[in-house]
C-alpha cells in the first residue's frame, strides 16, 4: 500500500504541475482577457464622448451631454443639469436611436450655438 503513495507521489508531480498550467492559462485567455479588453473599450468610449451625444448612464438616466470636465460630465435632463462621474456613462443613444437624424441635428445645432455666440 505504502508503495502505491510513494509511485503516485513521485509520478504525478509533474503531470500536476502541467494541469496547472494549463488551468492558469485556460482562466487568462477565458476569464482575465475578456475582461481587460471590456475594460479598455469602456475607457476609450468614456474618453471619446463629446458636448451634445446623448447617454443613458448606469442608473437609468437619459440625457445629453452639457460640458466635458476633467472628473466627470455635466448632463443636461428634462428636470435641469446635473454633474456625474465619467464611469456613470453606460451607453451612446445618439446613433442607436436617432441615426442620420442626430447628426443633421447636431449640425443644426452647432449652427444655432454659433449664431448665439456671433450676437454676444
Amino acid at each position: 500500500m505504502l508503495t502505491l503513495f510513494l509511485q503516485a507521489q513521485g509520478g504525478s508531480s509533474p503531470m500536476m504541475l502541467i494541469m496547472m498550467g494549463v488551468m492558469f492559462v485556460g482562466f487568462y485567455f477565458l476569464m482575465i482577457r475578456p475582461q481587460m479588453k471590456k475594460q479598455k473599450q469602456e475607457k476609450n468610449f468614456q474618453e471619446n464622448l463629446k458636448v451634445g451625444t446623448r447617454v443613458v448612464l448606469t442608473s437609468g438616466l437619459h440625457g445629453r451631454i452639457a460640458q466635458v470636465q476633467d472628473d466627470g460630465f455635466v448632463i443636461e435632463t428634462l428636470s435641469g443639469k446635473l454633474k456625474f462621474e465619467k464611469a456613470a456613462v453606460s451607453r451612446e443613444m445618439t446613433e442607436a436611436r436617432f441615426g442620420d437624424k442626430a447628426k443633421t441635428a447636431d449640425k443644426a445645432e452647432d449652427k444655432k450655438e454659433t449664431a448665439t455666440e456671433e450676437k454676444k
